[in-house]
C-alpha cells in the first residue's frame, strides 16, 4: 500500500496515509536487549537510497503521525529495509514502535538523506567508523556495500556501548557479512572490528577517544596514529560523543566535510527519540 491508501491498524481508527511517504510491511523483527531492537520492512520498488543515509519513519497509530530519523542499516542493495532501534519508555515514537510484530505497518517518508555516505568523504587508504550505540545502523549500511572496499584498503568499525550484552547486534553483523556472497571476500582481512564497553569488564574498555588519546586503539590494530593524508572518519552517536569525537580528529588535522563540499571526515546529527 503506498500513496493516498487508507490503512486499519490494530486500537486506532483508520489512518490516511499522504502523499510522499509509504506504508510498508514489517517482515522480521529481534530483540537484543530491553533497550535495543532491530527489525525490517519491505521496500518499495521505487525507493533508491546511499548506503549511510536516514529516512523519517512513524506509525500508522494517530491522524498526525510522529516521524523520527532512522539510520538505514541495510545496504543500497538489499531488497528490505532494515532498522537499529533504542526502546525509550515514554519516547513519542518509539514507545509504539517497540511493540510492533510481523505484520504490521511502518510509515516512511520517500526522500532520504544524510552524510554518512561514501561521496562525502576524499579518497583514502583506511576508514575509521566511529559509533556508540544505535550510531552503528548507518555503517552497518556501509560495511555491507561494495563501493566502500573500492574506495578504502581498510575499513575500521569501532562500536562503543555500556554493557557487553549491547554490542550483539555488531557482533552478529560482521561475523554475517564474512560469509555475505556479495561483499564477503572484499571485507575479508580489510574490514577491523573494534568493540568497546564503558560500564563492564570486557576485553577492550572505555570511550573511544580515550582510547585513542592514550594510543591503545591504534596500537591494538597495529596502524599508525591517524593521519589526514590517509585516514578518513565517520561519527555517529549520542551529541557528547560527536562532539568530542569531531574535536579529537580536528586535532590529527582532518577536516569535516559534506556531499556539497567532501572532506576528510563526517558527522551524522540526526537522531532518534
Amino acid at each position: 500500500m503506498h500513496d493516498n491508501a487508507t490503512l486499519p491498524h490494530a486500537g486506532t481508527c483508520e489512518v490516511h496515509i499522504p502523499a510522499g511517504v509509504y506504508a510498508e510491511t514489517v517482515t522480521e523483527v529481534r530483540h537484543y536487549t530491553d533497550r535495543l531492537f532491530r527489525f525490517r520492512i519491505t521496500r518499495p520498488a521505487p525507493f533508491r537510497f546511499r548506503s549511510g543515509e536516514f529516512v523519517m519513519i512513524g506509525l500508522p497509530n494517530s491522524e498526525r503521525p510522529v516521524y523520527r530519523a532512522y539510520s538505514i542499516a541495510s545496504p543500497s542493495w538489499d531488497e528490505e529495509i532494515e532498522f537499529f532501534s533504542i526502546k525509550v519508555p515514554d519516547g513519542p515514537l518509539t514507545e509504539h514502535l517497540q511493540k510492533i510484530r510481523v505484520g504490521d505497518t511502518v510509515l516512511m517518508r520517500k526522500k532520504p538523506t544524510g552524510t554518512l555516505v561514501n561521496d562525502a568523504l576524499l579518497p583514502g587508504r583506511r576508514v575509521y567508523m566511529f559509533s556508540t550505540g544505535t550510531g552503528i545502523a548507518p555503517f552497518a549500511s556501509l560495511v555491507r556495500d561494495p563501493e566502500t572496499y573500492e574506495k578504502f584498503d581498510e575499513v575500521i568499525l569501532t562500536h562503543t556501548c555500556r554493557e557487553v550484552a549491547e554490542l550483539a547486534y555488531g557482533v552478529e553483523l560482521v561475523r554475517n557479512l564474512l560469509d555475505d556472497p556479495l561483499v564477503g571476500e572484499m571485507a575479508r582481512g580489510r574490514l577491523r572490528h573494534y568493540p568497546t564497553v564503558t560500564r563492564e569488564p570486557y576485553p577492550v574498555t572505555g570511550r573511544i577517544t580515550d582510547l585513542m588519546a592514550s594510543g591503545k586503539l591504534f596500537a591494538d590494530l597495529g596502524v599508525p596514529p591517524i593521519r589526514p593524508e590517509e585516514d578518513r572518519g565517520m561519527i555517529c552517536g549520542s551529541m557528547a560523543m560527536l562532539c568530542d569525537t569531531k574535536e579529537a580528529l580536528e586535532g590529527y588535522g582532518l577536516v569535516e566535510g559534506s556531499n556539497a563540499q567532501p572532506g576528510s571526515f563526517v558527522v551524522e546529527r540526526a537522531f532518534v527519540d
